[in-house]
């Protein structure tokens, strides 16, 4: 299968691949005798695998270890465990410093009349940083 089918296939793009083709995620490709990528159902699954984590919001960095624990038949699912749930701790922070973003930009938009008058509390918080209204 060539590139434009693997991608259509992974759901990734040709550029995406041959990133993580460039950055050893992926092995490089076999080629072709006319120089084309070519890539065995094998490829696919690992393709699929880096997709899935990927959008599970792992970093590459993190995506390599899954691989290795996952081509690794000898690893112990704890090993697995541990990745994840460090996944989720950082996930959790994420939440946390999003969800206050929100709480103050939800206060500086009940606390703005939101009329002809030219004060406005949403403009003076971003240009002082002090919440005054």
């Amino acid at each position: 299968m060539n590139i434009g089918a693997a991608a259509k296939a992974s759901g990734l793009s040709a550029k995406m691949i041959r990133y993580y083709e460039s950055i050893g995620l992926l092995h490089a490709a076999n080629r072709s005798d006319n120089g084309y990528r070519h890539y065995s159902p094998q490829d696919l699954h690992q393709l699929a695998f880096i997709k899935r984590a990927r959008d599970l919001g792992f970093t590459l960095e993190e995506v390599g270890k899954l691989l290795a624990l996952w081509q690794d038949r000898q690893r112990a699912s704890a090993d697995v465990k541990a990745l994840a749930a460090g996944h989720i701790a950082e996930l959790d922070r994420k939440i946390g410093e999003l969800t206050s973003l929100r709480d103050t930009l939800s206060d500086l938009v009940t606390s703005c009349h939101g009329d002809q008058r030219p004060d406005c509390p949403i403009l003076k918080e971003l240009e002082t940083g002090c919440g005054c209204a």
